[in-house]
């Protein structure tokens, strides 16, 4: 089953059980995701649509519950932390740092990269390799602490 029609079916369980918090969560998903499909010029979304548009979707809210913990509203920023662990589990498993370290290691060696002006370098190679198993301020620090 893609991970869109799982995501249509929970939609559907959500709806059932009255759970409005989640449902609001999963139909801005699904919609996010179709508009990614429809500006690609398709009619169904494909996977990499989904981790696209779950990635943003989990950065934002994040982001979004960070300002409201600073802000003092800590009632709002449960409330973002609460869809951002619906939206997890559209997501692949992450990479521990381990791997991801293991696999900047052999860009690095790859790219014959030296300081951190080759970082544009390695992250342009390393970033389709990671995408959406790997958080990308993880891989930033990663290479970071190897190029310095």
């Amino acid at each position: 089953m893609s991970v869109f029609l799982k995501l249509q079916e929970d939609i559907k369980e959500a709806m059932k059980a009255r759970d409005q918090e989640k449902l609001l969560a999963l139909r801005t998903l699904s919609s996010d995701i179709k508009k990614i499909a429809i500006d690609a010029g398709r009619r169904d979304p494909s996977d990499e649509d989904v981790l696209a548009a779950v990635a943003r979707a989990i950065k934002q809210r994040e982001d979004s519950a960070e300002q409201f913990r600073s802000a003092g509203r800590e009632e709002l920023a449960e409330r973002e932390s609460a869809q951002v662990s619906w939206i997890r589990a559209y997501q692949p498993e992450q990479m521990s740092e381990g791997e991801v370290r293991s696999i900047v290691e052999a860009v690095i060696a790859e790219t014959g990269a030296a300081s951190r002006k080759d970082m544009g370098k390695v992250m342009g190679a390393l970033m389709p390799r990671v995408k959406g198993k790997a958080d990308g301020k993880l891989v930033q620090q990663v290479v970071n602490s190897l190029l310095a």
